[in-house]
């Protein structure tokens, strides 16, 4: 009889961890992660039409006078922005997480802390979070006294699971 006891309380046991842990997780999931040296910032609510999923922007530079806006911009997994271009070209360094980043009619290219994107004027692409895993880079603006961004149609689920299998 003792053994029958100590299997139902283990039972027992394991299923509350499940669903504590599964509550969590659902929890954390929607909440931003820290996951670089670099501040989250606030959810990212003026450009959340541009973005599939949820981020979050945390604008780095404050000198005008330099003429460099740096933002360090994080995506909770699955998020994507639109197909989108610069007219003055962008940097982004990938500092926290697993991403993506693919340019028009190329292949996409995984994206993981240290990795450099250089991004020509002009060139259509989308950048975000692996399915499966928050995602942070800063992005830097070049050119500025001609950037200008011009946002397209957002990244199909298609497309999307097409760049990241």
């Amino acid at each position: 009889m003792k053994p029958l006891k100590i299997f139902i309380a283990s039972a027992a046991l394991l299923c509350v961890s499940g669903s504590v842990t599964a509550f969590n997780m659902e929890k954390t999931e929607k909440a931003p992660k820290n996951i670089s040296a670099f501040p989250t910032g606030e959810e990212n609510s003026g450009y959340a039409q541009y973005f599939t999923g949820k981020s979050w922007l945390a604008p780095l530079t404050t000198m005008k006078e330099l003429n460099v806006p740096m933002s360090n911009v994080t995506f909770e997994p699955g998020c994507r922005n639109n197909w989108h271009s610069h007219s003055g070209g962008q940097i982004l360094i990938a500092v926290g997480g697993i991403g993506y980043y693919q340019e028009k009619g190329q292949p996409a290219r995984r994206l993981e802390a240290g990795d450099v994107v250089e991004i020509a004027p002009d060139v259509v692409h989308w950048h975000g979070a692996a399915p499966d895993s928050w995602f942070s880079h800063l992005a830097i603006e070049c050119n500025l006294q001609q950037n200008k961004n011009q946002w397209l149609d957002p990244v199909t689920d298609e497309e999307y699971a097409d760049a990241v299998k």
